[in-house]
């Protein structure tokens, strides 16, 4: 299963931080894209707006303002799930995502991680 970490960061204090680590520990494929390069349990950490084939869940690190420019993006990748970790929640960006039949969760992927929530669909 291929998630996206949309908010990653190299600074090991940041959730986005674990939760790589954590998804690449426990055998998921991982993408990340954040506002600095560089790398994370083995995953490149990239900029922009790259191309990815076959996300199926994106869990968000980004809060609801930086969220907005993004929305196309998240939407064009056509997740199955995408994960609102605490902080990040989006009214908006949830409907948009449950009118493109996006499943919307409110979670911790760290907690999801732990109790063994994530994979289960």
């Amino acid at each position: 299963m291929h998630t996206l970490v949309l908010g990653a960061s190299t600074n090991p204090s940041r959730v986005s931080y674990q939760a790589i680590q954590r998804l690449v520990h426990n055998g998921f494929q991982v993408s990340a894209v954040g506002l600095r390069t560089g790398t994370v349990a083995g995953v490149a950490i990239q900029q922009g707006l790259p191309v990815l084939d076959q996300v199926h869940t994106i869990t968000l690190y980004l809060n609801p303002q930086r969220q907005n420019p993004l929305y196309e993006y998240v939407l064009g990748l056509q997740p199955k799930r995408i994960i609102f970790n605490p902080g990040t929640e989006n009214a908006e960006l949830a409907h948009l995502a449950k009118a493109a039949e996006i499943e919307v969760v409110y979670a911790c992927t760290l907690v999801m991680l732990a109790t063994g929530d994530y994979a289960e669909v």
